[in-house]
């Protein structure tokens, strides 16, 4: 309450001077807090010292990437390239097209090829069968049946197993994505396997957002 989200504030914490944070990358009530570089170890000594009787914990990068990916929270360079737009990305809302003059990427984002409808655009994948992974990187198909060489539609862009959800699940991009929600799509693997997915909303966990608030 004293801190809304998104804000931050300087301050001093058990003793040392600190900025904080409201701002989270995983959809959770979350509090970021930096030191000066020098008082780090000290810090973080004093932090799990603290933490200790409430069970702090510990959690690396691959945990991060787990929980900003099943808040469909993006890494530019991994989910998207140079070609994808705002809009591509269901993100379309954030941009502010009613601004009295032109800005840095609206000539771009207007240009023919990105007004199509068929463009790759990014949705949530979910696995028919909840313990395969898809693999990222992997092609995907709408026939599976098709004769080589197969009509790519897509790619899967990051893909995890969810400890919270209890099952895997994907992003990726997809010709047309957006308006095929609740269709099916097709992974062909190398060893001759193939991974059946349902399209659905690239948010799995909490979509209204609710947790930034508990």
């Amino acid at each position: 309450e004293a801190m809304a989200f998104m804000e931050w504030k300087d301050g001093t914490l058990g003793g040392f001077p600190v900025r904080a944070y409201r701002i989270s990358f995983s959809g959770e009530l979350i509090y970021e807090v930096a030191v000066p570089a020098s008082q780090g170890r000290a810090f973080w000594d004093a932090l799990m010292h603290a933490g200790k009787a409430f069970g702090i914990t510990p959690y690396g990068t691959e945990t991060m990437h787990v929980l900003r990916a099943e808040k469909g929270f993006i890494i530019i360079g991994q989910d998207t390239d140079g070609s994808v737009t705002p809009d591509d990305l269901n993100m379309g809302w954030c941009v502010g097209r009613n601004k009295p003059f032109s800005w840095i990427g609206w000539r771009g984002m207007n240009r023919e090829d990105c007004l199509k409808e068929n463009r790759k655009q990014l949705v949530g994948l979910k696995p028919l069968d909840p313990k395969k992974v898809l693999p990222e990187g992997a092609q995907l198909v709408f026939d599976p049946k098709q004769p080589i060489p197969m009509t790519m539609v897509g790619h899967v862009t990051s893909s995890y197993m969810s400890a919270a959800m209890g099952y895997s699940f994907a992003m990726a991009m997809v010709k047309g994505g957006l308006k095929r929600i609740g269709e099916r799509v097709y992974a062909p693997l190398v060893d001759g396997s193939v991974i059946e997915a349902e399209i659905v909303s690239s948010v799995f966990y909490d979509p209204k957002g609710e947790r930034q608030n508990v």
